[in-house]
Formats: C-alpha cells, structure tokens, sequence
C-alpha cells in the first residue's frame, strides 16, 4: 500500500534530531542564567536580586538544601539537622513536618539563629489528602470527574495550608502501564490523554489561590519515565524508544506547565542510560528551554547522591556538580549540595552563576508564597483548628470515595441491598479496620478518624438488622481456624458481605509485586463463604489492579472500593444500600493473569493480530488475549442504551468532526454515564495503537430521558511523534469509535483529505 504523505503539524516536546545524542552532549554544560522573566524594576526581581548580592556563597547553597525535620521518612536517613546550619543559613525547605505549633517552632529557630532571616518553605507529600484523607488518586481517577478532582485536591491544600505547609509533593502524573509497580496507587490510570486532564486539574486545585496562605505550590513528579520500570520493580532502569516516551511518558508533565505548576521533581530512574537526576537533556532542554517552565526543580529523596549508585558519579561531589548542572535546584535530604558545592566553586569546577540560577529560582517561590512579607502566615492556629478535619471536608471525602467505586460485577441484582435485611454476615480482614483503608501517603491522616466499612453498614441499618461480624483471616498468616466461625455466619445470614484486599503498604514506593493475587488466605475465606449458599457481595479495598478471575467466579457482587479514606466505610455503604448510584469506571485494566502484564487497552498492532482465525498469533497459549475488566469498564444500578452514532464520513475542511450519539436511561434509577470516544489511524508510516481516547463526558441522565453527546474532534489531535520526536498527522482514514468502554463500541471510518497545516503545540 502507498504510504501517506507525512504532514508535519507540529513539532512537540523535544522538537529536533539532536535529542538521540543530545544526554550524552550537554550533560556537563554549565547552566547559563534564566533569561530575565521580567524588567528589572518588577518588585519581585528587585527584592530577590538584591537578596542575593547580601548573601555569603554558604548561605546560597543553604537555600538550595532541603532536611527532614525527623516525623517522616520516605527513604534512607541521610543529612542531619542540626542547630549549626540554622546558624549558617544553610537551611533552605524542611519536609515531612506538619502542624502549626511544630512548623511555627522551625520557623521560630530559623529567624532566630540566621543572620540574612530567609523564611523556610515547609513541604509534605499531601498525596490525597492531609487530615482528611480522600481516595487515592488511582481511585479518584476512576470517577472521571475533573471538577471534583479539582475540589479535592483543592480541599487538600485548604487543610494542608492551614496546618503550615506551603508545598505538596504531588501530583504524581507518572503513566504506569504495569499493576506489578505499586506506585501505580499514585497516578491516574494507564490512558495517556484522561491523565494528561486529571494531572492539569490538581495542579489547578492545589494551586488554586496561589499567594494566600490557603493554597499550596503542587509538584509534578516524577520526571520522567519513571512508571515504566523494567519488571514493574520500583527504581529500576526504564529504556523506551523516543516516540513512546514523546508520546505517552511526556504529555502529563507538559499539561502540569500549562496548568502552572511551580515545581517539577526528579525521578529515581535512568532513562535510556541517563539517571533523570542528572540528566541535562531532560531538566534543562527539555523543561526549561523548551516548555519554558519558570519554577524550580528538587530531587527526590536522596537522589543526588544516587548518582554514585548509578554508577554515572564516583564522588558526593561528582554527584552534587552533575545534578547542580544538569538543572536540579533543590537537594533533597542527602546535604550533598552543602557538603560539596562551595569546595567545588573554590576549586574552579563550578561558576557561583549556576548556582545562582537555581537560587534566583527558589528565592522567587518563596516571594510568590508572601513569606518574606511574613514568615508565618501559614501558621496561623486558630485558622488550623477552623479548617482541619471540617465536616465540609468529610462530606466531600464520602462523596468522592462513592464516586469512585466501580461496580464489577451484579448478577441478578444483588445490589442494591434493602435497607430493611435482617442479617447481615460481615467478614474479610478490611471489614472492620482502620489503619489500611486509608492506603499508602496517608500524609498525617489518622486511624480514629476513619469510619469503618462495619460502622457505616451499622448506622445504615440502624436497629432494623443485626451485622455478624468475623474477620476469617489477615492479610498474611496461612491461619484458617476463624473459617468455620465465618462459614457459620454466613450460613446464618440473608447476605455475605466480604470486605477483601491488600493491606495499605502491599501498593506504594517500594511495593512492586509479581503476584497479584488477593494475599494471603483470602481467597481460600471467599470459597468458603461461597459454599454457605447465601448471597456473596465482594468489596474490594486495594491500591492497584488485581488478579481476580477466580474471585470473579466467586462473587454474586464485586465492588472496587480501592483504598477510599476515611469516609470510606460510610462511602461503601451509600454504594451497597443503593444512596449513592456506582458510575465510577475503570482507568486501567485488570488483566486476568500476571503472565499478560502488561495488557493496557492501547496497544500497538502487529501483522499477526491476535484475534486472526489460527494459531500463530499475538497470543498466549493458555490464556485468552483479553483483560478480565477491560479500561474504561464499570456497571451501574441503571442501564443506559445507545442510539446509533452519527458522524459525516468525512473531517470538514477546517479539520474538524462533529459525532453525536443518543444515551437513553432505560433502567430503575437516576444514574451518570461515562461516554467515551475513541479513534483509531487506520494506515500510517508508523504502527498505530488500535485505538487511543481522545474524548470522554460525564454526564447525569435521570430514569427514562434520553440525552444528545456532542464530540468535535480536531485532526490536530490524531497525530503521533515519530522517531525524531516530531508530532505529525497524516491525512487518510481514522476509525471514530463511541460507547460504554473501551470494547464495547460503535464504529465508523472517517477519511481527512485536508491540507498540511502547521501548528506549533508549544
């Protein structure tokens, strides 16, 4: 078949030939000064330029030195500190402290003891909440609302600022493609254009009054790659051709800058032999040259020092010159910056002018937050006691973990349970716990403020029906004597509910598993519950996807609650009585077995499909080439039907396409419905995915009404980044797919026969 004739539309990211080499090239360049952001008579300008001719060399590194203030650690213990750097004003950001009255403390010792009185930026990993801690953000995807993920990540910064902290390390807009990775817990699923959407609306939120002190500086963390580790091990090297990592790696970071983000972190990882930490390519050309980003850039826990480990530095000042240079501002935890730096500049390998970009770049934040105005007024008490664990966050905590359940599974309807049952037999480790369901990053969420899945059932119920509660197993002991006990249960009820999963730190950093199997003997307790004969209701509490096939089998009812927070048993019991409609849907896929990992909707074609009618396919041989719960999948109490999809056969001249669909409501309840839109290149010069979203509407459609989806697609949109991470799109036929989820859809080839047009993404 003739090839189509590549147009160029725009070029992106990266932009140039030069990027194959260009790690190896620029590495150990000297960073040149920022260019002037603003004329020199703007007050921020003058008021930090001034601040640096006062400051001593030791005091300029200090600012670019952050500690941990000892409540949390996140990773190896590494630089103290002490009561001499305060002393020396070699103390720039404290993480991983909270409360007003500590931090006040911090702030107090810091003014005290430095001689130039250089506030200090306070941070904490608010993930998913502070306090009040809301679904984890894999969970909150799953909604598919942009407006509530705004909320709460706003409500995070409201609570988060009112406790002190000026910044959260989030959020974590990595692509993850593998469930084996735990930090899968963290992003937003496996879709590169719903994460690039999510990952936009909580820099917004948690920004959203930047410069007050009830708004926090988000991060957009980790730069770059780091979801794609070999193996799904955390930490581990990522190796990714260009287009891949242009294309799906990318975007997330670049939707953070347009939404305003103020700081990018670094990741652990290598990519493509380049530890990200000192990688110039990425931090500097990239970021800062390219995107244009004004902010500053940390590392993660102890990653400059890692460099060493990497095998890329042979000293601590190898480590700290090829982070400094490749355009990490901000060292954290390891005082490889303060141990190094000034030796380096008094040896002649380093110019003050590369530090003092990066100072420039810190010393700004901190005049944007207002704390050279006042060091402490983040730090007020009575504002922390107002706005901390408020009932208007737990309303929105119990609305969002509701929001993001999704219903997998109903057979003859279950579900809804009637508030009027009897007997209730509650079993499972997570039944009646308060310390897991709150998942990884609980930021200083606290286990008495975490209503149980037992206690939201109980005041649901109130005295109509009596709850027989037995836990049957933990999460690791190979222990079934308490299996007779739930059998009896059970056996006695009108219904089982069996609250299963993983404990809260099976899924985060340092959590990567091979086995995705509920743990433990929790398998073995639903095949025994199963056998009493009475209705099975499965509510699954996790941080990733699982395999479930033989839980599926199992189960009457399956409800994902993931790990919900601490409204979250009030949140399971609105979904199962039937006071709060499932609409959630899925944002990445459950495979049926780890052996297909990875298994993501969007994969890419190859001659032999394997949906092809013989053997010598794409394919496993002893098991089928599909997911057990496919992306963008999940039931509802209603049913929904979809007219028939209406669309021209072709893009109008201005490159845009209107598809339309009627979604009619035709079940029992008011319900939403998630409409999503997919596209697939039929032929192009590069093998395409067989098919990508590329637009999606939630919308309320109450019992019997019927409502007109309204798409238009543009074909700036349908491009893809080749080899020389340039982005093209070629003229010729795309397939326009509409429905439900990812497989169950609607299909028609439109052809484009427009012009070349050139349009500059940046």
């Amino acid at each position: 078949m003739k090839m189509k004739r590549m147009l160029i539309v725009a070029v992106y990211l990266m932009g140039s030939l030069l990027v194959a080499n260009a790690q190896h090239t620029n590495m150990h360049r000297f960073r040149k000064p920022m260019q002037k952001e603003s004329s020199v008579t703007d007050k921020e300008t003058q008021f930090v330029r001034h601040l640096m001719q006062k400051m001593t060399l030791a005091e300029k590194i200090g600012q670019l030195s952050q500690y941990v203030g000892g409540e949390l650690l996140t990773g190896p213990q590494s630089g103290a500190l002490s009561d001499s750097l305060f002393v020396h004003g070699m103390v720039g950001s404290i993480l991983n402290v909270g409360g007003v009255e500590k931090l006040r403390s911090l702030q107090e010792k810091n003014m005290r003891l430095s001689r130039l009185k250089i506030p200090l930026l306070f941070g904490f990993d608010v993930v998913h909440g502070y306090k009040t801690i809301f679904p984890t953000p894999l969970a909150e995807s799953c909604s598919w609302d942009l407006n509530l993920i705004f909320k709460t990540a706003k409500a995070a910064a409201i609570e988060a600022s009112a406790s002190g902290i000026h910044w959260t390390f989030a959020p974590m807009v990595d692509m993850a493609r593998d469930p084996r990775w735990g930090r899968i817990v963290e992003g937003a699923g496996e879709d590169t254009y719903l994460a690039c959407k999510i990952a936009a609306a909580r820099v917004r939120g948690f920004q959203w009054n930047l410069g007050s002190p009830n708004a926090v500086m988000a991060c957009a963390k980790h730069f770059a790659a780091y979801g794609a580790p070999q193996s799904g091990r955390d930490y581990a090297p990522v190796d990714l051709s260009l287009s891949t990592l242009a294309e799906v790696y990318l975007p997330p970071f670049k939707a953070c800058v347009d939404a305003g983000v103020q700081t990018f972190m670094s990741a652990f990882n290598s990519l493509n032999g380049i530890p990200a930490t000192g990688n110039r390519w990425l931090l500097t050309d990239l970021l800062r040259k390219q995107w244009d980003f004004r902010g500053f850039v940390v590392s993660d826990w102890n990653a400059v020092q890692e460099l060493k480990a990497h095998g890329v530095a042979e000293t601590d000042e190898d480590a700290a010159l090829l982070a400094l240079k490749a355009g990490v501002d901000m060292d954290m935890t390891d005082g490889v910056y303060n141990r190094c730096l000034a030796t380096a500049v008094r040896e002649g390998r380093l110019d003050v002018s590369t530090i003092d970009v990066s100072v420039e770049h810190i010393l700004r934040a901190k005049y944007a937050l207002g704390l050279f105005n006042d060091p402490y007024c983040f730090l007020d008490s009575t504002r922390e006691r107002r706005e901390v664990r408020s009932e208007a966050l737990n309303v929105l905590a119990r609305k969002t973990a509701a929001s993001s359940m999704v219903l997998l599974k109903n057979n003859a309807a279950v579900l809804p349970l009637s508030k009027q049952i009897h007997r209730i037999a509650l079993v499972g480790p997570l039944a009646n716990n308060r310390d897991e369901v709150m998942g990884s990053w609980k930021a200083r969420g606290e286990a008495r403020d975490v209503v149980t899945v037992m206690e939201g059932i109980q005041q649901k119920l109130g005295s109509e029906g009596s709850i027989d509660y037995v836990q049957g197993c933990d999460f690791s002991s190979p222990c079934t004597q308490a299996f007779s006990a739930a059998f009896n249960a059970a056996k006695q009820s009108d219904v089982v509910i069996a609250v299963v999963g993983e404990e809260a730190l099976m899924s985060g950093e340092s959590r990567s598993r091979a086995v995705l199997r509920l743990p433990g003997r929790q398998e073995a307790l639903l095949d025994t519950l199963r056998k009493a004969g009475k209705p099975l209701v499965v509510v699954l509490m996790n941080g990733r996807p699982l395999c479930l096939e033989k839980v599926d089998t199992l189960a009457d009812a399956l409800l994902e609650a993931w790990f919900p927070g601490t409204q979250g048993g009030h949140a399971v019991a609105d979904i199962l009585f039937g006071d709060a409609i499932p609409a959630a849907k899925l944002t990445t896929s459950f495979p049926l077995t780890e052996g297909q990992i990875p298994n993501y909707y969007n994969y890419k074609r190859s001659g032999r499909p394997g949906d092809m009618p013989y053997s010598s396919t794409v394919r496993h041989i002893d098991v089928p080439n599909r997911n057990l719960y496919p992306f963008g999948y999940g039931l509802s109490y209603t049913t929904f039907s979809y007219g028939k999809m209406q669309c021209p056969k072709q893009f109008l001249a201005d490159g845009t396409l209107r598809v339309s669909i009627d979604v009619t409501n035709t079940g029992r309840f008011d319900g939403e419905e998630i409409v999503q839109l997919y596209v697939a290149d039929k032929v192009a010069s590069m093998v395409r995915p067989v098919k990508e979203l590329k637009g999606f509407q939630k919308l309320f459609i109450a019992k019997g009404q019927t409502q007109r989806v309204d798409f238009i697609l543009n074909v700036r949109d349908l491009g893809f980044y080749d080899n020389q991470m340039h982005y093209v799109v070629e003229p010729g036929t795309f397939e326009i797919m509409v429905g439900s989820d990812s497989e169950t859809l609607q299909k028609q080839s439109v052809v484009w026969r427009g012009k070349a047009l050139f349009h500059s993404v940046k």
